[in-house]
C-alpha cells in the first residue's frame, strides 16, 4: 500500500477540533501531529482547512444481496456508501435466504470478500427456533444478532415468550432490535381498512405503526434486557415517549443502547403529502414533536448512535398504493451531511464512529488514532451539494433526500488507508476488509 499524508486538516476526533497532519503507512494512521511537512508520502492530500472525520461504522443497513440484487447489492450499496463518508457496514439478515444459520452467513461473507468497498459485517438473524445456531457465534468475527420483536414475517420473526427469555439471558453479543408490535399494527390497519378501504393514505402509516406500537415493544426489550443483563441496541427509535425508557451518558459501561436514523431525524408526518411511499418505513416516520425530540437527544446522549437503516426499493414499486408499496427507502449517501446540518462535527463523528466503534467492540476502527486502521473521511464544510440523479449512486436510482441542498459535502473517503472516492469519483477496484472485534 502506499503511503499517504494527509495536511491541514481540520481533525474531528473525541469531541474536539484540531489542526492537524496526518501519516498513513501500510493502511493505519502511523502518525498525527500538527505539522508533517517533512515526512515523505507517496501521495499527499492537501486537505485545506476541510473536516477529517473518522469514517462512519454503519450499524444498520439492508444492502439486498443474496436474493434481491434487483434492488441492490453489495458493490452498488457500498459504493454508495463510501460516497458518503460510510467505510464500514454492519448487515442485516432479511435477504433470500434469510441470514438465520451460519453457513448463510458465511455464505454473505464470501460474497462480500469480492464485491464490497467498504468494510463489512454481517447479523446473524434470530427465529423462534435457531438458539443453538445464535450461540454458536464466533463474537470475535460476527458483529451481533438481529431480533424482530415482532413487525416481520417468515422465520425472522421471534414472537414465542420463552425463546425471547432465552435470547436475552444466553447470547453474549450485541443484540440488535427492531421493536414494534405486531398485534397492535394490525388492529390499527383494520381500522384504516374500515375507513379506507383499499385507499389508505400514506398519511395514515405514522398512525398504524404507532407511537403506542413501539412503545410496548420497546419497554418490553428494556425489561427483559434489564432482566438478563443483555447488551441491546435498539434501533430506529422513532418516538418522543421511548426515550423515557433510556439513560444519556457516555455508552462506556452502558448495556441499553438507542439508535436513530437520518430519515427520522430529517423528516415528519408533514411529509407525506408530498413524498407519500417515498418515505414510508418501518417504524414509520413521526410528529414533527417527535423529529425533535430524536435530535435533542442526540445531543444529550439519550440516542447513542445514528444508523442509516438504508433499504433500497425499486421505483416502480414505490408507485404502488399503501397496502402494496414497500417500506423503506435507500438514505446512505447522505446521511453524514444531513447530520451535520444540526449537529456539530464533534457530535457527528461520536455518533457515527466512535460510538458504534465502542458498542460492538470493533478493533481498531471508529476513532483518528494511531496504530488504528485508516479509515476517515473529508468533508468540505463550503461545499454544498443539492441531492439529485445526477449524483446518487444507489442501484434503485432514487433518493428521498432528491432536491435537499444540503450545506457540505463529502469530498474524499479513505478506507484501510486507501482513497476509495474521490471529488466524485470512486476507485472501483478496492475491497473493503470483515470486520473483526475485540471481544
Amino acid at each position: 500500500m502506499q503511503t499517504i499524508l494527509i495536511t491541514n486538516a481540520r481533525l474531528v476526533n473525541e469531541g474536539r477540533i484540531a489542526d492537524a497532519d496526518l501519516y498513513i503507512k501500510n493502511g493505519r494512521i502511523e502518525n498525527i501531529a500538527t505539522s508533517l511537512g517533512n515526512c515523505a508520502a507517496g501521495r499527499t492530500i492537501d486537505a485545506d482547512g476541510k473536516l477529517l472525520l473518522p469514517g462512519m461504522i454503519d450499524c444498520h443497513v439492508h444492502f439486498r444481496e443474496p436474493g434481491l440484487e434487483n434492488k441492490a447489492d453489495m458493490h452498488s450499496e457500498s459504493v454508495a456508501a463510501a460516497a458518503g463518508g460510510v467505510t464500514s457496514i454492519m448487515e442485516m439478515p432479511n435477504t433470500k435466504p434469510a441470514a438465520v444459520t451460519r453457513e448463510v452467513l458465511e455464505d454473505k461473507f464470501r460474497i462480500a470478500s469480492s464485491k464490497c468497498v467498504t468494510n463489512y459485517s454481517f447479523y446473524l438473524g434470530a427465529s423462534n427456533s435457531n438458539l443453538d445456531e445464535l450461540l454458536a457465534i464466533d463474537p470475535k468475527t460476527v458483529c451481533g444478532v438481529k431480533l424482530f420483536m415482532g413487525a416481520s414475517t417468515g422465520n425472522l420473526l421471534v414472537d414465542r415468550r420463552q425463546q425471547l427469555e432465552d435470547i436475552f439471558a444466553q447470547i453474549k453479543v450485541p443484540i440488535a432490535l427492531h421493536c414494534e408490535d405486531t398485534n397492535t399494527i394490525r388492529e390499527n390497519e383494520k381500522a384504516a381498512r374500515e375507513k379506507y378501504g383499499e385507499n389508505i393514505p400514506f398519511s395514515e402509516h405514522g398512525s398504524i405503526r404507532s407511537e403506542e406500537a413501539c412503545y410496548l415493544s420497546t419497554s418490553l426489550a428494556v425489561e427483559l434486557a434489564t432482566k438478563y443483563g443483555s447488551q441491546i441496541h435498539v434501533l430506529h427509535l422513532t418516538t418522543e415517549r421511548e426515550l423515557e425508557l433510556f439513560r444519556s451518558g457516555a455508552v462506556d459501561g452502558k448495556k441499553i443502547t438507542a439508535e436513530a436514523c437520518p430519515h427520522h431525524l430529517w423528516f415528519s408526518d408533514a411529509d407525506y403529502e408530498k413524498l407519500g411511499a417515498l418515505i414510508k418505513c418501518n417504524p414509520s416516520i413521526k410528529k414533527a414533536s417527535d423529529r425533535e425530540a430524536l435530535r435533542d437527544a442526540l445531543k444529550s446522549g439519550l440516542i447513542d448512535t445514528v444508523g442509516t437503516d438504508h433499504a433500497p426499493h425499486l421505483w416502480e414499486e414505490k408507485q404502488n398504493p399503501y397496502g402494496s408499496a414497500p417500506s423503506g427507502m435507500p438514505v446512505i449517501q447522505s446521511a453524514i451531511v444531513s447530520l451535520l446540518e444540526y449537529c456539530s462535527p464533534e457530535t457527528v463523528a461520536e455518533k457515527t464512529a466512535h460510538n458504534p466503534a465502542n458498542i460492538f467492540q470493533v478493533l481498531d476502527r471508529g476513532f483518528i488514532r494511531e496504530g488504528y486502521w485508516a479509515d476517515l473521511v473529508i468533508v468540505d464544510p463550503a461545499a454544498p451539494q443539492t441531492v439529485s440523479k445526477n449524483n446518487i449512486l444507489y442501484k434503485c436510482g432514487w433518493s428521498p433526500f432528491d432536491g435537499v441542498r444540503f450545506g457540505s459535502s463529502v469530498s474524499t473517503t479513505l478506507i484501510n488507508g486507501q482513497v476509495v472516492f474521490e471529488d466524485g469519483l470512486i476507485n472501483d477496484g478496492i475491497i473493503g476488509q470483515r470486520l473483526l472485534f475485540a471481544r
